[in-house]
């Protein structure tokens, strides 16, 4: 039997390995966490986003039941290729359909593609990188996989999604700046008048923002809490219905309807959710009789867009006082643009003193942002393929197999699978695999969303640019820590001795988001931190997961087993996720994150259940 050092010649695993896993690693961060952060910024439903975002896990799910065809049609090395090919061009496709009317529908189709392809993949580079390497080389590698496995997911879900923002920020109109400030004689808002606004303002050239002022006065005192909720009830009110604020084009009208008429939605969906929204629902109430005073604005185009144009109000400098109670982010089109969008200010009730802050208005052409985002993937992503082509080496041992043993194949394939299933007490061990992330599987759609989402809405009101540094750098670098730091512990002690501070420590941190929800902070570095430490804890914690699934598979067909283990592990993932979005509209992120905090007790329970040896996992002496 060749030696698959003898068949890969002299060229060093340094040259192809690192790559390899970058390329395996950057579909799964696009399509499991940037699609999620594009489709919020297109104005997709939190419902939508997780229920269809999730069912993108499915080619990850069923994975375990093609790998037989990749093993025998062809070498590994030839699938490694044409995937990364289709790849590549699933991504300038998804480009390509960002602008377009249709692009839910169309986006969605190609992610799949892409998803589909990249489980593909995976199951070709994990038996390729077994086939070149001997196994001495093989251990030696697993940390540069993991590693370069994390360098594409900070890729994807963070330097990617920077740039988006990056180039979100410089494809608009020029920014205004406008300034709040507090006066002891300013006059007081007590209603919103729209009549005033009903007659169309006529085109006046170049496209540019208007605002009707750009110094608004508060007086500096507390207001009647009725007064306040009406004109903040009324100005929310003109701002819905002439479309600067709701669904926008990402929502699914059609869906929607279609929704409304099915028997689902007539006899669970709707009525369990208006249960929730009445015993759950964000709470508006206010605790006392006054409230914070209100200054008002309004903003518009000067012309027709032609496309979308969505204003972002964002604090610049000065006292965090003054904040924005409505208006964060407006959208202009053709149908809207001649009529002002109304942009609310409230102090802090206990401001008593003269102070001022000062915000900054900007757009961006977010359809274009994106498009010119995923235009670079794919065009790295196809410069990773062509690299790949060439110096990929060609292990005598990765040859196609006979077509005509595809039969005999799949039928031992099926013996290998009945054996997982007549494994001792696999209801615990499967009941582990699907509810030991049954929080975090919740808590990972709606995390971009609540970052993204106007703080009027609940949300902390971060830029794009802000989430994918926040959540997609110096989260995943926590993240890695996390796992790093689980490994090193579980080898020393041997996972028994660890796996219940895993569970504490993965679980526990959830209540981070909790306390956002609830305090809405705006100190990046405090939110940053917040992140992070929830994100460190799921890497410590993971940890235990990923071993006990090598514990699960160990025995004759360990690889068969491990790669059934991860079909469970993104089922589990996959199922809780759909319904997250429609809940956190029903009962709003503060409720929301508290009930992800409660559903952390199935994964203490099912870990209290399963079997584990002593010292399994860790190294010997």
């Amino acid at each position: 039997m060749l030696s698959a050092s003898s068949s890969s010649g002299s060229r060093s695993p340094w040259a192809w390995i690192p790559t390899l896993y970058l390329a395996q690693g950057l579909p799964y961060a696009v399509v499991n966490v940037m699609s999620i952060i594009l489709y919020k910024n297109m104005e997709v439903s939190n419902a939508e986003i997780a229920f269809y975002t999730s069912w993108l896990n499915l080619p990850w799910v069923l994975k375990p039941f093609w790998s037989p065809v990749v093993d025998i049609l062809k070498t590994r090395r030839l699938w490694i290729w044409i995937t990364q090919l289709l790849v590549g061009a699933g991504f300038a496709a998804v480009g390509l359909a960002i602008p377009a009317p249709f692009f839910f529908k169309a986006t969605l189709i190609l992610f799949w593609i892409i998803a589909f392809s990249s489980a593909t993949h995976d199951i070709a580079a994990d038996g390729f990188y077994m086939l070149a390497l001997p196994e001495k080389q093989q251990a030696y590698f697993v940390g540069v996989r993991s590693t370069f496995f994390r360098v594409a997911m900070i890729t994807g879900q963070g330097l990617l999604v920077i740039l988006a923002g990056f180039v979100q920020e410089r494809t608009g109109l020029p920014p205004l700046k406008l300034e709040v400030e507090t006066q002891p004689d300013a006059p007081l808002v007590e209603t919103i008048d729209s009549s005033a606004w009903a007659d169309p303002i006529e085109n006046s050239g170049e496209l540019r923002l208007i605002i009707s002022s750009s110094n608004v006065v508060i007086r500096p005192e507390p207001a009647s809490a009725e007064t306040v909720d009406a004109v903040l009830s009324a100005a929310k009110n003109w701002n819905v219905t002439n479309a600067f604020v709701g669904e926008g084009e990402g929502g699914s009208g059609k869906a929607t309807a279609a929704a409304d008429r099915s028997w689902w939605h007539r006899n669970v969906s709707a009525p369990l959710g208006a249960f929730l929204r009445e015993r759950l629902g964000r709470n508006t109430e206010k605790a006392t009789t006054a409230a914070g005073n209100l200054g008002v604005t309004q903003l518009r185009l000067s012309a027709p867009p032609g496309r979308r144009v969505v204003a972002t109000v964002a604090f610049a400098d000065g006292d965090r006082s003054i904040s924005i109670a409505e208006g964060t982010r407006l959208v202009f089109d053709d149908t809207n643009w001649n009529r002002p969008a109304v942009i609310v200010f409230q102090l802090d009730p206990k401001l008593r003193h003269a102070t001022r802050t000062h915000f900054v208005i900007r757009t961006g052409n977010i359809p274009f942002a994106w498009t010119v985002t995923f235009a670079a993937l794919a065009g790295f992503f196809l410069l990773l393929a062509a690299y790949h082509r060439f110096i990929l080496p060609r292990p005598v041992a990765d040859r196609q197999g006979d077509p005509g043993t595809i039969g005999s194949f799949l039928r031992e394939f099926l013996r290998t699978f009945g054996s997982y299933f007549r494994r001792n007490r696999i209801g615990v061990l499967l009941l582990f695999l699907l509810l030991y992330r049954f929080a975090e599987a919740q808590l990972v759609r709606m995390v971009a969303p609540f970052l993204l989402d106007a703080r009027e809405a609940g949300g902390l009101g971060l830029t794009t640019g802000e989430v994918g540094f926040i959540y997609g750098t110096v989260g995943i670098i926590a993240l890695t820590l996390g796992g790093i730091l689980g490994g090193m512990l579980v080898s020393r002690h041997g996972l028994k001795a660890w796996l219940w501070p895993m569970v504490i420590i993965m679980h526990v941190p959830d209540a981070v988001f909790v306390y956002l929800a609830w305090a809405q902070p705006v100190d990046r570095l405090l939110i940053g931190a917040c992140v992070a430490a929830e994100q460190f804890g799921y890497g410590f914690g993971f940890t235990a997961y990923m071993l006990y699934m090598i514990y699960i598979a160990r025995g004759p067909h360990q690889t068969a087993h491990y790669a059934i283990c991860t079909g469970f592990m993104a089922a589990g993932l996959m199922v809780p996720g759909m319904w997250s979005g429609w809940l956190q509209e029903q009962i709003g992120y503060q409720h929301f994150f508290t009930w992800v905090l409660i559903a952390t007790l199935p994964g203490f329970l099912v870990t209290a259940l399963i079997p584990l040896e002593k010292d399994f996992g860790r190294k010997a002496e």
